[in-house]
């Protein structure tokens, strides 16, 4: 049997004996703060660590010898049904999964086992091997560290203004003997879930408070995601802040919805709030989810069949008849058909409307109080909310130096989770094991208020696909890049990627167009596996480009490599004979090999072309002109690739068909509409980008 002690951001969890027979033990007791005796890990131990931790110590253990024995060299190496690559012959990185168990070797030992996710990492290690691995920035940080047990103050009823009160859970430092900044999680998803998670905020001397919003779990009223979270959000705020063991200074953590919830509660200006750690934060309606360009996003059916009942049933996301769920008509009997029961809040979403006062309630970032509260904001270049991490990056591009840090790396919304995604690998530098240091000291800095220099470092840190390196820049767009347009341009036959369709960097002169059929019965596939969850991962496109509902337009060989770094808007003139039809814009990398990798992607109903609030409908005949804002990419186009753009009008999985009838996706009814897209000329169609010029390389810390 071996010994490893294990870590979860810095903070010793416990101590293991590994190898053959039972795993044994020590836990650490997070209520005493000290580790209880030594036991066998029993089956209920091994699902706990295995979803907090994100690692199977049992397995672990059985295959010990199999690693020391077989871990060795460079290149890959296939084991125990795993695949690890090195590339100095100590470091093993897990590929092909989700939160790999990196192996690190010394002299035929495996002295170290590192995990990272979304927001921590863990790493198991042998004694004495500690500052071979990341553990040696959190000791370098805080080399005396005190931690404190952690205290569940309770369960307390919160009131809101409206008189509905919210339960909410209460974590202190026992012992802490003064006041102590707080941070807050407010969670759909029931505060109970998962809380260990939050527990290394308390030990590290911070009040930890976790409430169920509106509507959710022990809370009471209606559920309506969004709605809510400004006012509800301002009122926690003031509970907290009044309360004996808190110093007045709040943070708030957390990601998808727990972002949204963030910058919600910012949105209110109260005072109390101090710093925030945004993780893939959902945006507002019309420009995110549900409504993104107008569209209804099919694709967040998973989530929101999962929060549809009071609790939370990830269960519910796990279907295989996905097919048949996105083709029941109409709309509003979806749920019913799909779930067997009505759920409020999709029939209420399923209205069809104008960005009005109901929308408008939950637009956090149109009702900013214009309160400059610091902001570390994660995401990536495939994460379903990436237009809610556009618009945060929109609301903090002003504020000073020091009060804003964001980082973007090759993730999708699961985070910091993958190097290789639905095949498209992102190299060995695609995961970060040191974000939750970072979050640490943020909190320390904006909420104990300690100079230790997170202020100073780079403001954006950012992910380059194909040259695999992380990159600094002052903001978001990068300084470092000069704006440049990509034209479209055919023979009149842009239809598939056997078409005549051609992007250029200088403008056509002729005018031309290329049109195509659009039949909301029969629309294009936006290529996902819906129970995953996940509508923006990367994705070969190179069977569904062969459409003739699809126009191409693709770039010739390019004889040198070039860096596209930031968000792109496609200016397309068009025309219908549909009062009203969706365009969607794919940006794709085609390889060497003609596999056409999607990077990025964006989408407009032509009837909000003047924007949300009034719908304009189309006149047969008429060209007018759309701009449509993808997400975000930072992607080397290696020498010998071609870039391409994409059109269509529609993506099956990721939004409901436009009916092209005027009634948009709640009609039954549907038509063909004729499309055209013009280019050269007058019409000059075009991709606008930003190709980067020059770049700081950022080192990190390895596993």
């Amino acid at each position: 049997m071996r010994n490893f002690d294990l870590y979860v951001s810095g903070i010793l969890y416990g101590r293991l004996r590994l190898g053959d027979g039972t795993p044994q033990i020590q836990k650490l007791d997070v209520h005493t703060g000290a580790l209880l005796d030594w036991q066998d890990l029993t089956d209920q131990d091994r699902d706990f660590y295995r979803s907090f931790v994100k690692m199977d110590f049992t397995a672990l253990g059985q295959n010990l010898s199999r690693y020391e024995a077989g871990l060795q060299g460079t290149g890959e190496v296939s084991l125990c049904g795993e695949r690890y690559t090195s590339e100095d012959g100590c470091s093993y990185l897990q590929r092909d999964v989700k939160f790999p168990n990196n192996k690190q070797m010394k002299e035929g030992r495996l002295i170290a086992v590192t995990c990272p996710a979304r927001e921590m990492v863990t790493v198991l290690v042998e004694p004495g091997a500690e500052e071979e691995t990341v553990l040696r920035l959190w000791r370098s940080t805080w080399p005396e560290e005190q931690l404190f047990p952690v205290e569940h103050a309770g369960t307390f009823p919160v009131p809101m203004r409206d008189g509905v009160h919210l339960s909410t859970d209460v974590y202190l430092p026992k012992d802490c003997g003064a006041p102590v900044p707080a941070v807050l999680v407010r969670t759909p998803y029931g505060k109970e879930d998962g809380c260990e998670v939050y527990y290394r905020y308390v030990q590290r001397g911070y009040a930890v408070v976790v409430q169920d919003v509106r509507g959710r779990n022990a809370s009471e009223g209606e559920w309506l995601p969004n709605y809510h979270e400004v006012e509800d959000g301002d009122d926690t705020l003031n509970w907290i802040a009044a309360q004996p063991w808190c110093s007045g200074r709040i943070g708030m953590v957390g990601g998808s919805y727990l972002g949204y919830v963030q910058w919600a509660a910012a949105a209110s200006g109260n005072p109390h709030l101090k710093a925030l750690i945004s993780v893939v934060c959902a945006g507002s309606s019309f420009v995110d989810l549900p409504r993104r360009g107008g569209s209804f996003t099919s694709g967040m059916l998973a989530w929101a069949f999962a929060v549809s009942q009071k609790t939370f049933h990830p269960e519910l996301m796990e279907r295989d008849d996905w097919e048949e769920v996105l083709n029941i008509r109409p709309l509003t009997d979806l749920p019913k058909k799909a779930l067997g029961y009505d759920v409020p809040f999709i029939t209420r979403w399923l209205e069809p409307s104008d960005y009005n006062d109901f929308w408008r309630q939950s637009n956090w970032q149109e009702r900013s109080a214009g309160a400059q509260i610091p902001a570390l904001i994660q995401s990536g270049w495939f994460d379903d909310n990436g237009m809610g991490t556009t618009e945060a990056l929109e609301l903090v591009h002003d504020f000073p130096r020091g009060m804003r840090k964001v980082i973007l790396g090759p993730w999708q919304h699961s985070g910091n989770s993958k190097y290789d995604m639905h095949g498209v690998s992102f190299g060995s530098q695609a995961l970060r094991f040191d974000l939750d240091w970072l979050y640490f000291r943020w909190f320390e800095h904006h909420l104990k208020e300690v100079d230790n220099g997170i202020d100073q470092t780079a403001p954006v840190e950012y992910y380059t696909l194909g040259q695999e390196v992380w990159k600094t820049a002052e903001n978001w767009p990068v300084p470092e890049t000069r704006v440049t347009h990509l034209y479209l341009d055919s023979d009149g036959h842009a239809n598939t990627s056997a078409g005549d369709g051609r992007l250029t960097f200088a403008k056509p002169e002729q005018e031309n167009s290329d049109g195509y059929a659009y039949d909301p019965e029969h629309p294009s596939q936006h290529i996902i596996d819906m129970s995953e969850n996940e509508i923006e991962v990367p994705e070969d496109y190179t069977q569904e480009e062969l459409r003739q509902d699809l126009l191409c337009y693709t770039s010739p060989l390019l004889e040198e490599d070039l860096v596209l770094t930031g968000d792109m808007t496609a200016e397309l003139y068009i025309s219908s004979d549909a009062p009203d039809t969706d365009f969607v814009v794919r940006v794709t990398d085609v390889d060497e090999n003609g596999r056409s990798i999607k990077l990025a992607d964006g989408l407009l109903s032509a009837r909000y072309r003047n924007g949300f609030a009034r719908s304009e409908f189309l006149q047969e005949g008429e060209i007018v002109c759309l701009k449509i804002r993808t997400t975000k990419l930072s992607n080397c186009f290696r020498k010998g690739h071609r870039i391409r753009v994409t059109i269509t009008s529609s993506a099956k999985n990721f939004i409901f068909p436009n009916s092209n009838t005027g009634e948009g996706y709640a009609s039954a009814l549907t038509v063909v509409a004729l499309n055209r897209v013009y280019h050269g000329g007058l019409h000059a169609s075009r991709l606008t980008v930003r190709v980067a010029v020059s770049y700081t390389h950022l080192t990190l810390p390895t596993t």
